[in-house]
């Protein structure tokens, strides 16, 4: 029964998350923690830093793990398989009809309106993880000093994470 609530929780969440992962992220995190209380919220931050880290795009690793934490290897299948199979066929339906409209205004206009969206996705999932993973001054140092490396100073995101990572061990 785990295996088809996956698969169905996740192919919702392919089907109307766009953006990419870290859009996808407020959605997964309503579905998985808020709606089915499979994990615990501390969990799934803790499953999205181990996702970042990881080889992958991040919703497909989300949902990899909370797949597999939920129902082993078939788990991992359901939600890893529906969460991209979404996406695979509205890119080919989606392919023919904007290439056959490319110039209409108003397909235009709803791509720039899902622009929008998108940042906006992005920007509550930021809030939502923020104030869970910012509860003390050297996190707060942290995020800013990782921020301002990556973000401002172009510095390769590895070591900033690793760095940030020892600085965690040894502060918690």
């Amino acid at each position: 029964m785990i295996f088809l609530q996956l698969f169905t929780t996740f192919f919702k969440i392919g089907l109307f998350s766009f953006g990419g992962g870290y859009a996808m992220i407020p959605l997964i995190m309503q579905e998985v923690v808020t709606n089915h209380g499979w994990i615990e919220k501390l969990d799934f931050i803790n499953i999205i830093s181990i996702s970042q880290i990881t080889p992958g795009p991040i919703a497909i690793n989300l949902a990899t793990f909370i797949g597999y934490n939920l129902n082993g290897i078939l788990g991992s299948l359901a939600a890893t398989t529906s969460v991209v199979l979404p996406s695979i066929i509205l890119v080919s339906l989606m392919y023919v009809f904007i290439k056959k409209f490319r110039d209409n205004e108003y397909l235009n206009l709803f791509l720039d309106g899902i622009k929008v969206v998108i940042i906006g996705l992005i920007g509550a999932g930021f809030l939502s993880l923020a104030s869970e993973g910012l509860t003390s001054i050297v996190g707060i140092i942290v995020f800013i000093l990782s921020f301002y490396a990556v973000g401002i100073k172009k510095i390769n995101p590895i070591p900033v994470i690793l760095v940030a990572g020892v600085i965690g061990i040894f502060t918690n």
